[in-house]
């Protein structure tokens, strides 16, 4: 038992280094390539990578029964969860977007009282509230100091459609393969995402350094297929409850690394705006363990 602790507390702070670690590691490439191609590049290989892995198990797909539920999930997590994150990013720091978008799992306990009938207990509600008022900060630091309510705008859009989806895979789940789903909504979505930046976009804007082969080469392998099988690992081994309650620290480790490689600014109010949110999901988290949904998806 003490070695399974141990493997899955390492397995743990893998997972949350590099989901903190994704948004400054896309910051740096976005200047070097458009960002809707970016994302739906760097879904659409995920994808396929994470196929290659599960190919053995390829008869677990059934697509004439799932394409639709694979197509709506494509559509909320990957189209507009990660195009609208990646665009996002070109308006504010790493850190700051992290901790709007991290928002995400206090709107989950919210949208799975009204769209799941899940109990809202008194310390979620205190939780959300704390929530939304950390979230009025950080918004308040964001408009005053980087004077960008557009990138304030992207990020909360992109916790709610994030959140969204979560809520429909939750309610399929019974349905479908959860890796098939990860890997065919990445598929699907990033392809759709490449058509779309291939109209609106320019491939050969694209500047293929070290930059940008890197933060593909990161998401592609780890931030997307990676991270999402040792997530779904974690969860198999009952430890889901302890990834809620922990992910309160990958906007921190964003915020910091950011600061640290991009010099990126940390002001008092985002200091006290990113407490307010970490604790918000921690109570969200920590008082509906036995409830608690946990099917949360990253970049």
């Amino acid at each position: 038992m003490k070695n399974v602790f141990k493997k899955s507390t390492m397995l743990l702070l893998f997972l949350i280094f590099v989901w903190g670690a994704s948004w400054p590691i896309y910051k740096i490439a976005l200047p070097f390539t458009p960002p809707i191609l970016f994302a739906g590049m760097r879904a659409t290989l995920g994808g396929v990578f994470l196929a290659i892995i599960l190919y053995n198990k390829r008869d677990k797909i059934k697509w004439r029964e799932n394409w639709r539920f694979y197509s709506i999930s494509a559509l909320l997590n990957t189209t507009l969860f990660f195009g609208i994150q990646t665009v996002g990013l070109n308006f504010l720091p790493g850190g700051l977007f992290s901790i709007l978008v991290y928002f995400q799992p206090v709107l989950l306990g919210l949208f799975a009282w009204i769209w799941l009938g899940e109990f809202m207990t008194p310390g979620k509600i205190i939780g959300l509230l704390i929530g939304f008022i950390g979230i009025a900060i950080v918004s308040l630091d964001g408009l005053t100091f980087h004077v960008s309510v557009i990138g304030v705008v992207l990020g909360l859009m992109t916790a709610i459609f994030w959140a969204l989806g979560v809520i429909y895979v939750k309610k399929v789940s019974q349905q479908v393969n959860a890796f098939w789903m990860v890997s065919m909504q990445c598929i699907i979505g990033g392809f759709v995402l490449i058509i779309f930046g291939g109209i609106f976009e320019d491939f050969s804007d694209i500047v293929w350094n070290s930059e940008y082969v890197g933060a593909l080469s990161f998401g592609s392998i780890l931030g997307i297929p990676l991270a999402q099988l040792v997530y779904y690992k974690l969860i198999r081994e009952g430890e889901a409850s302890k990834v809620g309650s922990f992910t309160f620290m990958v906007p921190i480790i964003a915020v910091i690394l950011g600061a640290v490689f991009l010099d990126e600014p940390v002001t008092y109010l985002l200091v006290l705006g990113l407490i307010m949110v970490g604790l918000s999901i921690f109570i969200v988290n920590y008082r509906s363990k036995k409830k608690l949904i946990d099917y949360k998806k990253i970049s």
